[in-house]
């Protein structure tokens, strides 16, 4: 059958838009450079969240992402830095750690997981315009060294019973406290001089069957 658009040669424009629209879509957008925040620090803008596929895959920061932990990406904060969010159509609020890059939709400042999302009552709408603001920095790694962290616990009774088990194998293991409005109690393992160093232990501990071990800057 004869199309004279065929003829005409249109086709041969269109396909090649497709394909430059198809090249855009598929390119992933690369995040700018970390940038330190002072406490106080805040941004508003649209916040959403995100679970399966991702659940289980590894974020930006190395560690594994489960969407059920109290999580987010940011494009430009460092990692480590802990934020609280507050969503401005229903003043809900929640505190999370940034373990992860994103997201890339223009617009969209932070990515929460699943139970950050619950908290603030976003799980349905999808996303919602949120004000973050930062509670507590990264420390400075060159004081302290590396410590891989293995688990974070509200109960301090559940991070001591954690820290006594694998100090036996692992040797110097200890339990940091978060202050904040939810204090959480950290389970860290080893004093490393290099981030190197401590993600090899990280690897040691993930094979163990920590798998959520990952390296941080020892207090």
């Amino acid at each position: 059958m004869f199309h004279p658009w065929i003829a005409s040669g249109s086709l041969i424009p269109a396909l090649a838009a497709v394909l430059l629209l198809s090249g855009c879509g598929a390119k992933k957008p690369r995040a700018a450079a970390p940038q330190p925040r002072p406490v106080g620090w805040t941004e508003t803008g649209i916040a959403s969240w995100y679970g399966h596929p991702y659940h289980g895959r590894r974020a930006a920061n190395g560690e594994v992402y489960d969407m059920q932990k109290m999580t987010a990406a940011h494009q430009t904060l460092p990692f480590e830095t802990w934020v609280r969010v507050r969503n401005l159509d229903n003043r809900r609020e929640t505190e999370v750690r940034i373990n992860d890059r994103g997201p890339f939709v223009k617009g969209r400042i932070i990515d929460l997981s699943r139970a950050a999302a619950e908290e603030i009552a976003m799980i349905g709408p999808g996303t919602a315009k949120v004000r973050i603001q930062v509670i507590a920095p990264p420390r400075a790694a060159a004081q302290g060294g590396y410590a891989v962290q293995v688990g974070a616990f509200a109960s301090r009774a559940a991070a001591e019973e954690l820290r006594t088990r694998l100090q036996p194998r692992f040797g110097k293991t200890f339990v940091a406290e978060r202050p904040g409005q939810t204090v959480l109690y950290r389970v860290l393992v080893g004093q490393e001089r290099s981030a190197t160093d401590a993600e090899a232990l990280a690897q040691r501990l993930r094979r163990d069957g920590l798998r959520d071990a990952f390296v941080v800057a020892a207090p």
